[in-house]
């Protein structure tokens, strides 16, 4: 009888994620495909990162949750291809909060080096960025595999195994390696957002009229986007939360892992990128006239 409702208790959870994880990636999916009907965007370093954050964070909910229903499901896979999976998990994972930085470093350079700007966050430059981005984010995840590669022995690679991120946790100091390069890249990324927000609020103080109005919407951008890391760097605590858990409770251990899956996960993979986008009056324009939401307003005026 508890056996069959914990059952049930658990179709629920995988449901209530499949529902949401639908209607975060239909959200994002109008993000992106506002992006590529508006010609100007392709041409604007902002938008150009705006829309790796949505294409990067769509791809990794996608992956994600296939994996979660097939853990719930039991489903094994031999490891090299979970491998393969996981290089992708662990490449995204990092790619997002980066390109935060590197979003706030844009609007560093666009309001206290405005003569440069058009030179510095050219596309070209913007496309260099998104390569280097990615060459940075494949570090965690090159000294990840380089310590699982080091400390498995060959049969590991034959087995079929349910996949996960765990599976490469062999040893307790394979947990403490991981943690430490994450968090001294989101160390460095917190230092970036700072050091921008100190000198805008310096250029702020010291502008006037119009200036001044922009150098402060320029400010409220780059709040949001501490806001976002933030999110970025409770989920990367948030193993070590469930791993104090675990050795109270199981329950409530199952319970907090569910609970930070979808507020710390799932959720800013999606509402943060939204609310980006609605901020931005451009984008928010060019959303409504390509999904005809203002149209639908004066159809019911």
């Amino acid at each position: 009888m508890v056996g069959g409702s914990a059952q049930r208790q658990a179709d629920f959870r995988v449901i209530i994620v499949q529902i949401l994880v639908i209607i975060f990636i239909w959200i994002n999916i109008m993000l992106i495909v506002t992006f590529f009907k508006k010609r100007s965007f392709h041409n604007s370093a902002r938008y150009l990162l705006f829309a790796l954050v949505l294409l990067s964070d769509s791809f990794l909910l996608v992956v994600t949750d296939i994996l979660l229903v097939l853990s719930f499901f039991r489903v094994v896979m031999q490891v090299w291809l979970c491998i393969i999976v996981s290089i992708v998990v662990f490449l995204y994972n990092m790619v997002t909060p980066i390109t935060l930085a590197a979003m706030t470093l844009e609007r560093f350079v666009a309001i206290c080096m405005p003569l440069r700007h058009a030179e510095l966050c050219s596309t070209r430059s913007t496309v260099h960025c998104i390569l280097i981005i990615h060459g940075i984010s494949s570090i965690p995840c090159i000294v990840i595999l380089s310590v699982f590669f080091a400390s498995a022995s060959l049969g590991v690679f034959k087995q079929n195994m349910v996949c996960s991120v765990e599976m490469f946790i062999l040893y307790t100091w394979h947990s403490d390696v991981r943690s430490a390069v994450s968090q001294f890249f989101f160390l460095i990324m917190c230092i970036v957002i700072f050091f921008s927000y100190f000198k805008i609020m310096r250029v702020a103080k010291a502008a006037s009229g119009e200036n001044k109005k922009s150098t402060l919407k320029g400010l409220r951008t780059v709040s949001l986007h501490a806001f976002q890391l933030l999110l970025c760097l409770i989920q990367l605590w948030c193993p070590f939360i469930e791993a104090a858990v675990l050795n109270v409770n199981l329950v409530l251990y199952v319970n907090v892992r569910y609970f930070n899956y979808i507020m710390f996960f799932i959720a800013p993979k999606c509402l943060s990128s939204l609310i980006y986008g609605l901020r931005d009056e451009t984008f928010f324009l060019a959303l409504k006239s390509s999904f005809g939401f203002g149209q639908l307003r004066k159809s019911k005026t």
